[in-house]
């Protein structure tokens, strides 16, 4: 099977990336949202973001102009049954995805790869949610934020996916320029078995009066080479998020390393859920130069 058609659920903003990146990649694309009004929104965004990057050279006018061509918006998931592939982006809720994937069961056709872009839950339970003949064609393609600009791609499969069909979806995510990482279906992958508790630690370290926010942050920074502090990207992320995540992941593995810390916990119920919201670790009243929040 040749994946020439693309079908993109959700417009927010890890949809609206991702089929940036496969209309840049010369695919047909059709993205699913609930409203006019979300299309015309993540239509808006991609276009505004392939304009950046002519502008800056990174493509040309004419691969700008031809991206966009390739990009179409509706609100009848029907419009998917000729997809060869689609690409799940919406709300991190397994009963919404669940729901989703059993309409999208119905209407495409038997060949159409189904993928989730979550980056917590179990593929193995949204699969369920199909009919026994479409689990052989379904696995996870975690990209990361911001889509068009990070390179990395995690393709998961579970037991029942076919060796063909992971190839295909490997082969996709290189051809869109990312590189693959392989991996099976366990609780956060690779990227956020590892991150997740790394961030849970360095609030743990803040809660327990180890150190400050900037300090915490500045030993990560400027000790290890790593970009940006763990709190700045816990508040990059978003609190709720990382809440969110470690949740599910201490239900799979009953680990401490996982469980969210109180302090994360009243955060988040409290609002400061980081930048999303203007505070969280750091107070983003200035963007371009946040200052820790008072916490305790």
């Amino acid at each position: 099977m040749t994946i020439k058609r693309i079908g993109v659920l959700g417009a927010g903003l890890m949809g609206s990336g991702i089929a940036q990146v496969a209309a840049t990649g010369g695919y047909e694309v059709r993205i699913v949202e609930v409203s006019d009004d979300l299309i015309k929104k993540g239509l808006s965004g991609i276009e505004k973001s392939l304009a950046k990057l002519a502008e800056k050279g990174s493509i040309t006018a004419e691969q700008k102009d031809a991206a966009v061509a390739r990009l179409g918006g509706t609100t009848k998931m029907e419009e998917l049954a000729g997809a060869d592939l689609v690409i799940e982006a919406i709300v991190e809720n397994l009963e919404t995805k669940r729901g989703a994937y059993a309409r999208l069961d119905a209407i495409c056709k038997p060949e159409t790869i189904f993928a989730s872009n979550t980056s917590s839950l179990s593929i193995t339970e949204l699969m369920t949610a199909t009919g026994a003949g479409r689990r052989r064609r379904f696995l996870g393609m975690h990209f990361f934020n911001p889509v068009p600009l990070m390179k990395l791609v995690e393709v998961v499969r579970t037991i029942l996916t076919d060796d063909d069909v992971y190839a295909e979806a490997i082969a996709l995510a290189e051809s869109l320029g990312k590189t693959v990482v392989k991996a099976h279906d366990r609780t956060g992958f690779i990227v956020n078995r590892l991150l997740i508790p790394f961030m849970l630690d360095a609030i743990r370290a803040l809660e327990e009066g180890l150190a400050s926010i900037e300090d915490i942050d500045n030993a990560m920074k400027l000790g290890c080479n790593h970009p940006m502090g763990p709190l700045a990207l816990a508040d990059f992320v978003g609190l709720d998020t990382t809440c969110y995540i470690a949740d599910i992941m201490f239900d799979d593995f009953k680990e401490k390393r996982f469980a969210p810390p109180p302090l994360l916990k009243r955060m988040v119920q409290a609002g400061l859920l980081g930048r999303k919201s203007g505070r969280g670790f750091y107070d983003y009243a200035d963007p371009k130069n946040p200052k820790p929040t008072k916490l305790m």
